[in-house]
């Protein structure tokens, strides 16, 4: 048997909802082997962060090196890097290993509003990281803070999804969690085409780990050999069903639920 590999380069989330755990559990469910390699630990649950406590370069880099070297990965993910040091680090380490499926979720702010990547690492992410990125993916305030300016349109989604494709990214999906009215639309843009993924949106408060799932489908679905557009597709249905069948825990931001998307196959 053979099994596509993915690895996630992300901080850890105590509660379970976001960073490694998220991910992994992903893979998981799209018949993808996950790795990871810890960037920090945070302590947090759905009502916030607590502590975070960043792991120094060197641990980062072994842990990517040792996944390297005996369970090469079919795409990896990157997720909360929080300094410029480490930002350049893993850019070096994929440079050094020679991989192209590179999904970059340019993790900034918690839900809660703690602050996931320093401020001057912003400019670094941008040099260093986002040019070896086959796809990154914003919300939408993540990507007002890659190209300086407000989104409130359709038309400035589209412009911006451009201007982060133009710093080098291959693929550009901007996410329209954060944006008004009753659908969701997710915006992909591969350089030529821009692409819409629409689908009804679930008012809860249970959207803790959106981000970092919808990341790790389309890492996933790359790893296995998809093409991008087919990828974001997956993805969307991923998450779609996560929010919607709500597990309801934890006394704020709960997390989504990832086991939805295959008990629907298993149901249809």
């Amino acid at each position: 048997m053979t099994i596509a590999k993915a690895l996630t380069i992300a901080g850890s989330d105590s509660g379970g909802g976001a960073g490694i755990q998220a991910d992994i559990k992903t893979f998981q469910e799209l018949d993808v082997y996950g790795m990871s390699a810890i960037t920090a630990v945070t302590a947090q649950n759905t009502l916030g962060v607590q502590g975070i406590f960043p792991l120094s370069v060197e641990a980062v880099i072994q842990q990517i090196t040792s996944v390297a070297t005996d369970l090469n990965p079919d795409a990896i993910k990157t997720g909360m890097l929080f300094n410029s040091e480490l930002i350049e680090a893993v850019a070096f380490a994929i440079k050094k290993e020679q991989w192209t499926k590179v999904v970059v979720d340019p993790v900034m702010i918690a839900k809660g509003g703690s602050q996931l990547l320093q401020e001057e690492a912003v400019e670094t992410l941008k040099k260093q990281l986002i040019p070896l990125a086959y796809c990154i993916t914003p919300n939408i305030p993540e990507a007002e803070k890659l190209v300086g300016y407000k989104i409130l349109s359709l038309e400035d989604r589209k412009r911006a999804a451009h201007t982060i494709f133009q710093l080098g990214a291959k693929n550009v999906v901007i996410k329209g969690g954060h944006d008004d009215g009753n659908e969701v639309t997710d915006l992909l843009y591969d350089g030529d085409v821009y692409h819409l993924f629409s689908g009804p949106r679930t008012y809860t408060k249970h959207t803790h780990g959106t981000g970092c799932t919808f990341s790790a489908a389309i890492t996933a679905e790359l790893a296995k050999g998809r093409s991008i557009f087919d990828a974001v597709e997956t993805a969307k249905s991923f998450i779609q069903a996560a929010i919607e069948d709500s597990l309801g825990i934890g006394s704020g931001h709960g997390p989504t639920n990832h086991l939805a998307y295959r008990r629907r196959k298993v149901n249809v």
